[in-house]
């Protein structure tokens, strides 16, 4: 019995050690969004921004995943689609407060819109929400910063 134990023990152990982690964290910075994207593509990455809030808010997991990059279904799970429900206010209207593109942490650039909702006259806004795409319109992330 004791050697039973101890072999268990020497596997979750060495199982516990030898995974990799691909998620890195990396500390939240200002956005800064580079040159203007077109009417034609913010009114494309709206369209799957708006498709995004309804199935989120409808909690429709299956449309989620279609609308989310494949770079990204990986890692999204119940806490993230929770957090993001919590950071979204489903009962404002949306509009687009910039537009650009944003770089990443492989020097890669995507798309990026930030919206604020249409009642905050603040600038700059209190609430905005910065959301990544990809050339498809795929969404690649969602950053709701909000007050508190």
């Amino acid at each position: 019995m004791k050697k039973i134990f101890l072999i268990c023990t020497l596997f979750a152990f060495y199982s516990a050690f030898s995974q990799q982690s691909k998620i890195k964290v990396i500390e939240s910075k200002k956005i800064e969004l580079t040159s203007e994207l077109n009417k034609d593509k913010i009114d494309l990455y709206n369209q799957f921004f708006l498709k995004f809030v309804d199935a989120l808010k409808a909690s429709d997991k299956e449309k989620l995943k279609m609308l989310i990059s494949d770079k990204i279904k990986y890692y999204v799970s119940d806490d993230i689609i929770r957090n993001l429900v919590g950071g979204i206010s489903f009962d404002r209207k949306f509009e687009v407060y910039k537009s650009g593109y944003q770089q990443l942490d492989k020097n890669e650039t995507y798309p990026a819109i930030q919206y604020k909702y249409a009642d905050d006259k603040q600038e700059p806004p209190r609430d905005i929400i910065t959301v990544i795409f990809e050339e498809d319109g795929k969404i690649l992330g969602v950053k709701p910063d909000y007050s508190k």
